[in-house]
């Protein structure tokens, strides 16, 4: 009997995404083929507008894509409808924006238990204060995002981003509203093995610093992975 065929965690062909507007259809992305393996850490580089971010929510599945597949831990999510890609994200990825996305009218430790208690688990609660006890927050459960400083969303969202033990990180300019110090700080809750739990990362920087820390970096230009 033939070994099963042990596929990427992420693998995409032929990538397109063409967004309408007023001056006619644009080219977001323009035929990216990309393999990403378990646990590996992957940095996304490039200028303004080269399709960085939208490249991270088609992988993400929080975008569909014109054309093109995109198989993600075993499923075809250019193939999913809406409600199918929510249980997808919700089983099976975390995602850390640079804009936190944090619910204003919850506090941090009802933020960051949310995605248990959505998905049905025990005890989310205790796991959300061990998750903000783990980042240094353990003092601010029960303030608001408005509350908190940008450090502290920042570090709010990522035990959000973690605490299902997700198989895929995703995380988009996770420094970019952040002072250097602050930023090294959630670089390096990041790139934690234990707080990963193996998971595989991938992010979108401007920095190459913090690019550098990955196990790969891929460089986009005009929707397009550079030569």
């Amino acid at each position: 009997m033939a070994a099963p065929e042990i596929l990427p965690e992420i693998l995409v062909e032929d990538l397109r995404l063409t967004l309408a507007s007023a001056a006619g259809p644009v080219d977001i992305l323009r035929g990216i083929s990309l393999v990403v393996e378990a646990g590996e850490t992957l940095g996304l580089v490039g200028p303004s507008g080269s399709g960085k971010s939208t490249l991270l929510s088609v992988m993400a599945g929080l975008e569909r894509p014109t054309s093109g597949s995109v198989t993600v831990a075993g499923q075809r999510l250019d193939t999913m409808d809406e409600d199918a890609l929510a249980r997808f994200r919700r089983d099976h990825v975390g995602i850390v924006f640079q804009s936190f996305h944090l619910i204003p009218t919850m506090t941090a430790l009802e933020n960051v238990a949310l995605p248990l208690e959505l998905a049905g688990k025990r005890d989310a609660v205790g796991e959300a204060r061990r998750q903000l006890e783990a980042v240094g927050l353990g003092h601010r459960l029960e303030h608001y995002p408005a509350q908190l400083s940008g450090g502290e969303q920042q570090r709010v969202a990522l035990a959000r981003a973690v605490i299902a033990t997700p198989r895929l990180i995703f995380a988009d300019e996770p420094t970019g509203n952040l002072d250097t110090r602050t930023g090294e700080a959630i670089v390096d809750l990041l790139f934690d093995p234990e707080r990963r739990r193996g998971a595989t990362l991938v992010l979108v920087t401007h920095d190459e610093h913090l690019a550098a820390r990955c196990d790969r970096r891929i460089r986009l230009a005009d929707g397009l992975i550079a030569a």
